[in-house]
């Protein structure tokens, strides 16, 4: 194929390819391998991202992050991988903590495996508070706020105002897209308001990633990777990504095989 004559669908099916093959993409490889100006590339990754198919980041572009499903339908995918991250994640639970427990179905995952030690839970997902209710060594406390049908999770003005009034010892934030360069990222502009006035406040900041989110981007920045303390990583996730969160200070935990 004469890369110098590609015609723009051409190219940009090339470059969802390279996405789909490498992960991330760089502009100035892309120019390379393409024949063609970094411009060019700039303008078809701009093009991609606006049509949803993927995030333009420094330098080039990632995946859109998977995670756009409703979460019913999200809970029925891989639930025995999300319970061993969820096993790794309450490792870090001491008794007497304060926790705050994010929207989400890996995070409903660590609400189920928290110990049974006294602790207080706060959240803003009606899932969690339900899976909560009836442990009596649990005081728990919902944030209220309009409910996002998506994402499960009460959002808006009364849930940030509530969130301002928190001080968590950990924060288990739920993330769309979890690169260490994109950082942390989710694809509602209110629910990434809320996770960084939160984040801002806990003393420990933790995010429980499947290995499909990881590498992966959405439009809105939640926290630059460097802002985390824990990530809880499946055992076999890339480890190329996983040393870029390790270089940043992030400590990196990993789940179980089985």
């Amino acid at each position: 194929m004469n890369t110098a004559n590609l015609l723009l669908k051409e190219r940009h099916a090339l470059i969802q390819q390279r996405l789909l093959a490498d992960g991330r993409v760089l502009a100035l490889d892309l120019a390379q391998q393409l024949n063609v100006s970094e411009d060019t590339i700039r303008r078809d990754l701009r093009d991609l991202a606006a049509a949803g198919l993927c995030k333009r980041v420094y330098g080039g572009a990632l995946p859109l992050s998977p995670a756009t499903a409703p979460l019913a339908e999200r809970r029925t995918q891989g639930p025995a991988r999300k319970a061993r991250l969820a096993r790794a994640a309450v490792t870090l639970v001491n008794a007497g903590d304060v926790l705050f427990i994010d929207a989400g179905s890996t995070n409903l995952a660590i609400a189920e495996a928290l110990p049974p030690v006294p602790l207080t839970v706060i959240t803003n997902a009606a899932t969690v508070a339900l899976a909560l209710l009836v442990q009596p060594h649990i005081e728990l406390i919902m944030v209220g706020g309009r409910v996002d049908a998506r994402s499960g999770a009460n959002l808006g003005a009364v849930a940030l105002r509530d969130a301002e009034r928190m001080r968590p010892d950990i924060f288990f934030l739920g993330a769309c897209g979890v690169d260490a360069e994109a950082g942390l990222t989710c694809f509602n502009y209110e629910e990434a308001e809320f996770k960084r006035s939160l984040a801002a406040a806990s003393r420990a900041v933790l995010v429980a990633a499947t290995k499909e989110k990881f590498g992966t981007a959405a439009p809105f920045a939640v926290l630059p990777a460097a802002h985390l303390t824990h990530l809880v990583l499946e055992h076999d996730a890339d480890r190329t990504q996983a040393a870029g969160f390790d270089r940043q200070g992030v400590q990196l935990l990993y789940a179980a095989s089985k």
